[in-house]
């Protein structure tokens, strides 16, 4: 069986702690930090990659 190159990701917000958003990213690529929409909010704020459990 072939190695998954792929991770997949939570985006939580920095301001709110809220997990907005779900991605896949490489394995070895950095930690993302985007700039997205949160509802709860209503503004773009920033948000960090966690692992998905």
């Amino acid at each position: 069986m072939a190695k998954d190159k792929r991770e997949h990701i939570m985006l939580v917000c920095a301001e709110t702690g809220d997990v907005n958003y779900y991605t896949s990213r490489s394995k070895t690529s950095p930690k993302l930090e985007l700039k997205k929409y949160n509802p709860r909010l209503r503004k773009h704020t920033l948000h960090k990659e966690k692992k998905r459990k």
